[in-house]
């Protein structure tokens, strides 16, 4: 009888089960071939691409990889309706910030940062029939979700809480994200977004594998082949790992990012929602000491984007990421400035392979 890694990596059609967590504005389809390529799973997030963009590294992915498998991840948040009054108290919180760096907060305009699936995405992503698509903040609607499933894609998702995974699987998920709170970027919840539900990977892993049929893949606080390891002793089918891909060759990451990795302020990040609206883990900067982290005022998801948009390109214009979105997780000890296939054949150590 197969293990579960090795399951899992069948399932996914990869050497290794190993996921390259999608990281939207920190990498584009480079990365993601460099991971397949090394034998795990390489992934493109697409929540910030247009469909023009979408469909010009799908056919990157394509060329460069044949065969070989690799993920494509959207958001699946509910477009919210702008509401003009919280827009308002939002600007009016930022307003000291933004009259420090001389930007008219009348002259912001609106709008999101971040796009959920879409017919429209369907309809390219048909195209290239990528053998995995994973989703964020839950799963489409039944409607896209079975033209995803009709060419035989393997659909992942991300579960915060034992509720979450439960709904994933009964939802039609062929292998539920396990995302603990140690995780950096954007939380997947989407049944509650009370952040005290939120556990731990290890106290979420063994619960999630304990209660579910499909395999669960570990995230979060995973940084190195004994962190690998420990999650497989846990009952973990394979793992995915984000914060440690950001200081890779192939990373788009900023040298200002880049720079807060490499220093002391990586080991201080925090949950917040200045940035999106949503609940997303990164470094600790001014914006986040001085405004929040979290703020009521902040529009709902991903309506917040637009008032921080100029005041970072101001501060990063001045070689400042204080109003920058310096996501990371809690563990950033795994971070190296290596080609990505050299951080593979070092993760996947864990599984008791030689890399």
């Amino acid at each position: 009888m197969l293990s579960s890694s090795s399951s899992l990596a069948a399932l996914l059609g990869t050497e290794f089960p190993l996921v390259q967590a999608p990281m939207a504005g920190v990498q584009g389809s480079r990365l993601a071939i460099a991971v397949s390529g090394a034998g795990a799973l390489g992934s493109l997030p697409c929540a910030m691409l247009s469909t023009e963009a979408m469909r010009s590294e799908l056919a990157a992915l394509r060329d460069a990889l044949g065969e070989r498998p690799y993920n494509v991840n959207f958001f699946c948040h509910q477009a919210p309706v702008p509401d003009a009054a919280r827009e308002a108290a939002w600007r009016e919180a930022l307003a000291p910030f933004l009259r420090e760096f001389g930007i008219d907060p009348a002259a912001i305009p609106a709008g999101p940062g971040r796009n959920p699936f879409s017919t429209e995405a369907a309809e390219v992503l048909a195209e290239f029939r990528p053998r995995v698509v994973s989703f964020h903040f839950g799963l489409p609607a039944p409607d896209l979700l079975a033209r995803v499933k009709a060419w035989g894609a393997v659909v992942l998702a991300s579960a915060t809480t034992v509720e979450e995974g439960l709904w994933l699987q009964a939802h039609g998920a062929d292998a539920v994200i396990a995302q603990g709170l140690e995780a950096g970027g954007h939380r997947g919840h989407f049944l509650s977004h009370d952040l005290t539900r939120q556990p731990g990977l290890f106290a979420l892993l063994p619960q999630l594998v304990a209660q579910l049929r499909v395999p669960v893949i570990a995230a979060g606080g995973i940084a190195d082949a004994q962190g690998v390891a420990a999650a497989m002793a846990l009952g973990a089918a394979g793992v995915q790992v984000g914060t440690a891909w950001l200081l890779c060759d192939e990373a788009t990451t900023t040298p200002l990012h880049r720079a807060a990795l490499k220093s002391e302020a990586a080991r201080h990040t925090a949950l917040t929602n200045l940035f999106t609206g949503r609940a997303a883990r990164g470094i600790v900067n001014r914006l986040l000491r001085e405004a929040g982290p979290m703020s009521a005022a902040a529009p709902e998801f991903p309506l917040a984007t637009a008032a921080i948009a100029p005041l970072r390109a101001k501060a990063e214009a001045q070689g400042s990421g204080d109003f920058s979105p310096l996501w990371s997780g809690q563990n950033a000890t795994g971070c190296r400035e290596v080609p990505a296939a050299e951080l593979v054949r070092a993760l996947v150590r864990g599984f008791g392979r030689a890399g």
